[in-house]
């Protein structure tokens, strides 16, 4: 086995800020073990913002509760396109394409509904041009692609159409679909941190218990 060291318009800019802005990023644990390496692509529903501390987050439980080193560089307020500067060398996929892993885990799209308005056409190419990357760079590598996740009762209309240009990605680069996961935690009452916008550690719990579940129906 390898080994590796460590490694979210809805409808105002100011939403847009506030999750890029309403918490320290949770610090990335160094990346230790014997079993798969995995990475994960995500922003800060899979940094762990929100949380009390980065071992509670979901990303983490469900790698220890399998044994899985953990490579997680995911960043506040990132989209396939929003809050996004770096495209190629120095940009997360190339992180997650350096760190060689077994298995890569993307849980992107959520803060590309609050670009959507004016760069729909640019959320859409990126998808696909991050996918393909990925897969092109990794061919050995499982993907698991997860519905983008959401947290609000109501749901943008780009909400359901950027799911749908992110299972298409999953399914022209073979790469496994979670479905469902834009419902774990939307709406749910006494699972949001303070800020309103990220979960708490029940959140988080819960996001555990729902991707536990759909991993172990993919046989992981």
């Amino acid at each position: 086995m390898r080994r590796h060291p460590a490694l979210l318009t809805a409808a105002t800019a100011l939403a847009t800020a506030g999750l890029v802005a309403c918490a320290s990023p949770a610090p990335t644990p160094q990346a230790t073990g014997d079993g798969p390496v995995v990475a994960f692509y995500g922003d800060s529903y899979t940094l762990g913002t929100g949380a009390s501390d980065p071992s509670v987050r979901w990303s983490t439980r469900i790698s220890e509760s399998r044994g899985w080193v953990e490579v997680n560089p995911s960043v506040n307020g990132l989209g396939f396109i929003n809050n996004r500067e770096l495209f190629g060398d120095g940009d997360l996929p190339s992180m997650i394409i350096d760190a060689d892993p077994d298995i890569v885990v993307i849980t992107m799209g959520l803060n590309d509904n609050f670009s959507y308005s004016f760069a729909a056409d640019a959320i859409e190419a990126q998808i696909d041009t991050d996918l393909r990357r990925l897969t092109e760079a990794l061919p050995e590598a499982r993907f698991i692609v997860v519905e983008p996740f959401w947290y609000t009762a109501e749901r943008p209309p780009s909400v359901p159409i950027i799911i749908d240009w992110v299972r298409d990605a999953a399914e022209r680069y073979g790469a496994d679909y979670i479905p469902g996961a834009s419902t774990w935690i939307q709406g749910r009452q006494g699972e949001m941190a303070a800020d309103g916008l990220h979960p708490n550690d029940d959140g988080y719990a819960e996001m555990t218990r729902r991707m536990d579940a759909a991993l172990l129906e993919l046989g992981l």
